[in-house]
């Protein structure tokens, strides 16, 4: 009877292990930054880390390192909308373009996907991408784009392309994760 019952149990465990979705459910942490307004989930075993002169955070995997999320905060002019920014789409050409391939840095970003969601009154632009690097690696970035008290925030994860598919239920609900107040 109790090699049936460890049995059921490593087969549960096991279960759990494989299915991404069901450990990211519970295996995240939250980040809460109140002076700027904003929070999120990631990955628990994920480490905040320093960064001058660059994103608001950053946290990043302990083992993966260059799979990482970060927040960085811009300025817009009073008044100013995400809508009036222009739809997913070209928000996410202009934010390729200018934030993750910008010219000479010998980097390529190719938006899959742009889409609209709403929560608690706020409007968030969802957007994806693959990233070629100038050594020739190849990163998957899925960012959250919203507009709150004259700034635009850009909360973004990036992860190498070999890691994707393992991990984009997790990635794609960290993301989903984003709130600005």
């Amino acid at each position: 009877m109790w090699k049936r019952i460890a049995f059921m149990l490593l087969l549960v465990l096991s279960f759990s292990l494989s299915n991404p979705g069901v450990a990211a459910a519970a295996g995240l942490k939250s980040f809460v930054n109140t002076t700027n307004g904003y929070e999120f989930s990631y990955p628990n075993g994920w480490l905040q880390v320093k960064v001058a002169n660059g994103p608001d955070v950053v946290f990043h995997d302990l083992i993966e390192i260059s799979e990482n999320v970060s927040v960085v905060i811009s300025p817009v002019p009073e008044g100013e909308t995400l809508a009036k920014l222009g739809t997913p789409t070209e928000v996410g050409y202009k934010l390729g373009k200018a934030a993750l391939a910008p010219p000479d840095s010998g980097r390529s970003a190719e938006l899959v996907n742009a889409f609209e969601r709403e929560s608690d009154g706020k409007t968030y632009y969802i957007l994806e991408y693959a990233v070629k690097l100038p050594n020739q690696q190849q990163r998957h970035n899925i960012a959250s784009v919203a507009v709150s008290r004259g700034k635009l925030f850009t909360f973004n994860a990036s992860i190498p392309e070999r890691r994707w598919q393992k991990v984009k239920p997790a990635m794609e609900e960290v993301v989903n994760s984003f709130l600005v107040y």
